[in-house]
């Protein structure tokens, strides 16, 4: 079964817009994990417009308590940028993963992957000092087998497929959908035959899902902007009648 790690950054980013704590990130991330999810991603941007640090280190403490109550395992998946800040939140915080992404100054999103034949050098050197305090690393990346093939002199465990092309394909028709899906099989195929493991993340949804959990050796999803948008969409009915409920 592939795992969902959601990605709970949008709950935090409503919360910021008022400051306070509601949204109470703990609270929707325990939702979230009680009603089946196999982990938790988090993105600390530097400039916290979303997850703040001490996010990173109560979510560390709620998953820690979770896991031990509930006694299984859920991930903990921090994304950030090749850094010496993130770096060292990264070995403070001790998740489970920690997904490189490269970031563009003043980005609403991350809308690329890596180009190894420029970044490769510098990634390794975070690469080596992440996995060796024992942190799986994965590194997200698009489909261009050119770049893939320079994965593994990298030392990365996994690729995180930047998904963008996929769900925009898959927003237009499905039939479009299904001609860009080509190019990432072919991508995972080159990836498991290197023994690399593979995840994937951005505008996954339960529309374009179906077709690409049928990606070859995929073993992780990590969804937040659709999934929480959804949210709203089947959460609101149910807010406002408890909300007339009280009222009468």
């Amino acid at each position: 079964m592939v795992h969902l790690s959601v990605n709970v950054n949008k709950i935090a980013t409503l919360r910021n817009s008022r400051g306070g704590n509601h949204p109470d990130l703990i609270n929707l991330s325990k939702l979230i994990l009680d009603s089946g999810a196999h982990g938790i991603t988090v993105h600390p941007r530097e400039d916290e417009r979303h997850i703040k640090k001490n996010d990173v280190f109560d979510l560390r403490e709620f998953l820690t308590l979770y896991n031990r109550d509930k006694k299984k395992k859920i991930e903990y998946n921090m994304e950030g940028e090749p850094s010496p800040r993130f770096l060292d939140l990264v070995l403070e915080a001790k998740p489970d993963q920690a997904t490189l992404v490269p970031v563009t100054p003043g980005e609403i999103t991350s809308d690329h992957g890596f180009d190894l034949k420029k970044d490769s050098s510098e990634l390794k050197t975070y690469i080596r000092r992440i996995q060796d305090a024992g942190i799986r690393v994965s590194i997200f990346m698009e489909t261009n087998l050119e770049n893939l093939k320079l994965v593994k002199d990298t030392g990365a465990d996994r690729v995180e497929f930047y998904t963008g092309p996929y769900a925009q394909a898959f927003d237009h028709s499905p039939e479009e959908g299904k001609a860009a899906f080509e190019s990432f099989k072919k991508a995972a195929e080159f990836l498991q035959a290197q023994k690399i493991g593979i995840n994937a993340g951005h505008d996954l949804d339960h529309f374009n899902l179906p077709l690409f959990a049928r990606l070859p050796g995929l073993e992780e999803v990590s969804i937040g902007h659709r999934l929480m948008s959804y949210a709203l969409d089947v959460g609101l009915e149910a807010s406002v009648k408890e909300y007339l409920k009280a009222l009468s």
